[in-house]
């Protein structure tokens, strides 16, 4: 199963709270109008709108852990899914230092396959884990395990979901976001959801 983080594990986009908050909301709808206009994309909104974040790492860990929780649901799925056999990774666009002490916090032992931050106090540098327009392609990581056999399960809710979405066996969205409509759109199959304890741990066989 592969698991995106940001307002899928979290009620709330960290990364977008984190701009709105510390460096103001017309900035964040500026970056976020060029990218759904097709002006930029994705990593390359996530790069500026990082540029403009200037909070250490334990100011940004205390915020978010008062503002974007993890679902207290998403540890006891982990637990279900690890007593039926299956893996569970989680793949995100966002930040890795912010990723795994949020997951540790919430008692979640799990893969993370994020970016990386340096927490510059002139403003955060991002590095990413691929060349591709969202920073991190997440469809190559489910495709790589269905090719291996796998039977793929995503679970996400944004736009940097589309594609591993579409690439996986068996897909749930997070209800009224952005896959949700996206999979609707393309008349592609999934089950939407409001927390993980909706989610069923052992999808059918390929």
């Amino acid at each position: 199963m592969f698991v995106d983080y940001d307002g899928t594990i979290t009620g709330v986009d960290t990364f977008d709270l984190l701009v709105r908050t510390f460096a103001g909301d017309d900035a964040w709808h500026g970056f976020e109008r060029d990218l759904r206009a097709g002006r930029i994309t994705l990593r390359e909104a996530l790069e500026r709108e990082a540029a403009l974040v200037r909070l250490s790492r334990t100011e940004a860990l205390a915020f978010l852990e008062r503002h974007a929780p993890v679902d207290p649901t998403f540890a006891p799925f982990v637990r279900r899914a690890h007593a039926h056999g299956a893996s569970v990774s989680v793949v995100s666009s966002g930040l890795r230092q912010i990723i795994g002490p949020a997951l540790e916090r919430a008692s979640v032992d799990v893969p993370v396959f994020a970016n990386d931050v340096v927490f510059d106090a002139d403003g955060w540098k991002l590095t990413f884990l691929d060349d591709s327009a969202n920073g991190h392609d997440k469809a190559a990581r489910v495709r790589d395990a269905r090719d291996a056999g796998l039977q793929t399960v995503y679970i996400g809710d944004g736009i940097s979901d589309f594609d591993a979405a579409l690439a996986a066996d068996v897909r749930f969205a997070k209800a009224g976001r952005a896959l949700e409509r996206y999979c609707r759109d393309q008349g592609v199959a999934m089950t939407p959801f409001a927390t993980f304890a909706e989610i069923d741990v052992v999808p059918a066989e390929r």
